[in-house]
């Protein structure tokens, strides 16, 4: 598995040290809004939601141009999360950043949220590598939701119905998309697909897609290395053969490989689905999937 947004250079470590001797923070209980981080703006779009006007959040990687893979923190996140009440994070050994900056900015009062522990998923499969892309995976964002809920209700008591009313609201939305998840497995189960990283393969399965890519293909472009020449061209030849119906590729990754797929997939004319792994400016976490699960079912047709 890649180690994601390989950090802690120099001002990131002079701010653990500068900030070692702070004292962390406590729960407001003086009628201010609860803070929150989030490691990426997915997470902080979900606590907004779920905690309203009673929570100030700030999100690490809100850029949707940023790569996240290629991210580098600085004393500001530091900062940030020396303050944190509660800090939501993916976990899974997806940003694992989090856990060291908060270590160093002695902030052991902060509720963490981490989402593949909320799962319940098993992170160590006997076959394969755990898939730790979760945002994309419904059943846990709705874990995730009840979890803040909670977390906030704890902080905050007298903003429990609040933030409980709040919950129920976003889980209801995520039923919608599951629903359209179960549509289009109605009409497309089995269909193969290809993908370049397992970004979105939790949504594609809830769809009922077979991913036909060589797992040492996804593997290789995950942990940022090359298939090799054998893998590459079973890879390219989903294309040739017409054996998928659409390639899923994250499009804020690249490399002359990824490459190679996208011009063989724009050439056999096999739709090209492009997927993020941060929110989209401008869209809320319930609109930005909407639209990828709208594009899926464009590409299928």
């Amino acid at each position: 598995m890649r180690v994601k947004f390989p950090l802690l250079f120099a001002t990131a470590a002079a701010a653990a040290i500068a900030l070692a001797g702070c004292s962390a923070p406590t729960p407001d209980t003086t009628g201010g809004a609860i803070r929150v981080v989030a490691s990426t703006n997915v997470y902080g779009d979900i606590a907004s939601q779920i905690g309203g006007a009673r929570v100030s959040v700030a999100s690490i990687i809100d850029n949707p141009a940023q790569d996240p893979h290629s991210f580098e923190a600085d004393a500001q996140v530091q900062l940030a999360l020396s303050k944190a009440n509660v800090v939501v994070e993916n976990g899974g050994g997806y940003d694992v950043f989090v856990d060291t900056l908060l270590k160093g900015a002695n902030n052991t009062h902060a509720t963490v949220v981490d989402a593949a522990t909320v799962s319940g998923y098993d992170q160590t499969p006997a076959t394969g590598q755990f898939n730790e892309h979760l945002w994309y995976d419904f059943p846990t964002m709705e874990k995730v939701a009840a979890k803040l809920a909670s977390t906030f209700s704890t902080l905050d008591p007298a903003g429990a119905d609040t933030f409980t009313a709040n919950a129920k609201r976003f889980t209801a939305a995520l039923g919608g998309l599951e629903a359209d998840e179960a549509g289009l497995k109605a009409s497309f189960a089995g269909k193969g697909v290809a993908i370049t990283e397992p970004v979105p393969l939790y949504l594609l399965e809830a769809c009922g897609l077979t991913n036909k890519t060589p797992v040492k293909f996804s593997d290789a472009i995950e942990q940022g290395t090359d298939a090799s020449p054998l893998v590459l061209k079973q890879m390219l030849a989903l294309f040739s053969e017409h054996a998928v119906k659409l390639l899923a590729y994250n499009e804020q990754t690249s490399g002359p490989q990824t490459e190679l797929v996208l011009a063989a997939a724009t050439r056999a004319g096999v739709p090209v689905v492009p997927f993020t792994e941060t929110l989209p400016s401008g869209k809320d976490y319930v609109r930005w999937m909407t639209d990828n699960l709208a594009t899926v079912k464009a590409a299928l047709k």
